[in-house]
């Protein structure tokens, strides 16, 4: 992305807060204006007391000017701070926004603690730069320039002297501020890394315990530390060279000025009184001066983040649509809808082998169909498809006898309802999750709901019921109690057509027999399509699908596909369900 985009980018945060940054820019440069007076009321002082006059009047309008600077630069430094909390607030929400709606493939190669990182760490960036970094350099800039114009009234052999010094600053800071930048990105890159590192060990929390595995994932995340460290000590370096250029690059010009300026007091070509005034106004170059190299280092820290954020910006995002509420009145059930696949093809990329080469079935409206087959036969890639969470290069797919692209994503996710083979819970209370997918039903349909996936056991046994909170990921429910919330989960949402990716994988023998009791009776009321393993589950289906390596091989009842398929058969007999 080029500079110029990117300060536009920039700036584009700045807009919706442009009035109270002005406000603030305002007061800043009546603070700054306070502060010019200054060496020049010291000067009056210094000609008061060598005349032998009254020096009430000028340390009066000594102490006043260093009051009212001193207020309004706070009140200025408040608005800025109180508005780059808003511009931090506006960038998280917009990223925040964007990295929810994008693409499922976008989100399975991206890190996540990287995508935190953006986040928190970028977006905090912003308001240095907006409010420090551009706001507060414009009250440095007009500073600096009153100095001169003071200065240039006072000696401009002096202010020669002066301003080769600040060309030299300005010619060293602009060979650096690109050094700057890079290093930044390459800082900023370095902390994201070691976010997905961290996160993903305490992803696998249990399994690093259990794997003896402390010391190594340690030493991992200490080593992405560690290069976000060189990395943040490469800025350091950049930063600090800048900073002690200007600082040598003023000393000079200090020594450069009080030999010449002591030289010219000597001739009687200038009074000690405006050569005094004179060194003050170059002291107070020290730090608009300062403030204009840091606001440049922040610039460049913004700029680098910019640049990170709107790589995510940049991403194809699916349409903002609101969820559209099921068709079906309170009394009614949901009308079912078949699908159907006829010849599809779909690879994760094109790097990628063919997940899916030719896949043709169809599943009619209402009852229980069920996908099988070995592993990486493509049946969990099926409902990533018929969600919409990644599309088909080829060929067509239906639901209710409509192409899956012409549905609006609101109201084609409205319809489904999905529960993921991990079967994740969110952390929250166990009301949260249960209504996650539903946030309007009756307290009447969540108990039927809970009934229905045996889950009345669990809420009684809760030492606050529906309203316990469940641990990061579910973590305090069992892997079969999991489950069970998100079948109910997915029931709530009074679906058209519901998926099942092996609903039972993680529940005991009593429990898979009355799921598939509540199975069998929701596909009494709409479309079941499910994904099973363990044969036991679906070997009352209306169909059942058999895939392998990409393809249909086979399509019937339990029966008719022991007596046909020699895949199926050895799968069923592997269970014990046939001999």
């Amino acid at each position: 992305m080029e500079g110029d985009a990117v300060l536009k980018e920039l700036l584009a945060y700045v807009r919706p807060h442009r009035r109270i940054l002005i406000l603030g820019g305002l007061l800043g440069l009546i603070g700054s204006a306070a502060g010019l007076a200054m060496p020049l009321l010291a000067k009056y002082v210094v000609d008061a007391f060598g005349a032998g006059g009254s020096m009430a009047g000028p340390l009066l309008g000594l102490t006043v000017a260093v009051l009212i600077g001193a207020v309004v630069s706070a009140s200025g430094s408040y608005l800025m701070e109180r508005t780059g909390e808003g511009i931090v607030l506006g960038a998280r929400r917009r990223l925040v926004d964007r990295m929810l709606r994008l693409k499922v493939a976008d989100v399975d190669r991206l890190k996540p603690g990287d995508l935190l990182s953006r986040v928190t760490g970028d977006t905090t960036l912003l308001r240095a730069v907006l409010t420090n970094g551009i706001v507060e350099s414009v009250g440095a800039a007009f500073m600096l320039v009153g100095a001169i114009v003071m200065m240039a009234t006072m000696d401009a052999v002096l202010l020669l002297v002066t301003l080769g010094v600040i060309v030299v600053v300005g010619g060293i800071v602009a060979t650096i501020m690109p050094r700057i930048q890079r290093a930044q990105a390459q800082a900023q890159e370095a902390v994201g890394e070691m976010g997905s590192v961290l996160d993903r060990a305490l992803q696998a929390y249990r399994t690093v315990k259990a794997s003896g595995a402390e010391e190594r994932e340690i030493a991992v995340v200490g080593e992405a530390a560690a290069r976000a460290r060189d990395r943040g000590l490469q800025v350091a370096v950049w930063t600090s060279l800048a900073g002690v250029s200007t600082w040598v690059s003023l000393q000079i010009a200090f020594l450069a000025v009080l030999a010449v300026g002591g030289a010219r007091v000597s001739s009687g070509a200038l009074e000690v009184s405006s050569l005094i005034a004179f060194l003050l106004y170059l002291f107070y170059l020290v730090a608009p001066i300062g403030q204009l190299v840091q606001g440049g280092v922040q610039l460049q820290q913004g700029l680098a983040a910019m640049q990170r954020i709107k790589e995510i910006e940049g991403l194809p995002a699916e349409p903002a649509e609101a969820p559209e509420p099921a068709a079906h009145p309170d009394d009614a059930g949901p009308e079912p809808v078949g699908v159907t696949f006829q010849d599809v093809v779909f690879r994760y990329g094109e790097d990628r082998p063919l997940v899916h080469d030719g896949v043709t079935f169809e599943v009619s409206p209402g009852g229980l169909t069920a996908l099988v087959g070995p592993s990486g036969a493509g049946k969990s890639t099926v409902f990533g498809l018929i969600e919409r969470f990644y599309d088909h290069q080829a060929g067509t797919i239906t639901v209710g006898g409509r192409d899956i692209r012409d549905w609006p994503l609101g109201e084609l996710r409205a319809a489904l309802g999905y529960v993921e083979q991990d079967a994740p819970v969110l952390a929250g209370t166990l009301r949260e999750n249960l209504l996650f997918a539903a946030r309007d039903v009756t307290e009447d349909e969540l108990a039927r709901a809970i009934a229905r996936t045996r889950l009345d056991d669990l809420v009684s046994r809760l030492p606050e019921g529906l309203e316990t909170p469940v641990g990061h990921r579910g973590v305090l429910l069992s892997g079969g109690e999991r489950q069970r919330v998100a079948i109910a989960r997915a029931l709530l949402r009074r679906p058209r057509l519901l998926l099942l990716d092996e609903a039972t994988s993680q529940l005991d023998a009593v429990n898979e027999l009355r799921l598939r009791e509540v199975i069998a009776e929701v596909a009494k009321e709409t479309t079941v399509l499910v994904i099973a393993h363990r044969l036991s589950t679906v070997t009352g289906a209306d169909r059942i699908v058999v895939m392998e390596a990409g393809g249909v091989r086979a399509v019937g009842t339990h029966a008719e596909l022991v007596g046909e398929d020699d895949l199926y058969r050895e799968l069923a007999a592997t269970q014990f369900l046939v001999r």
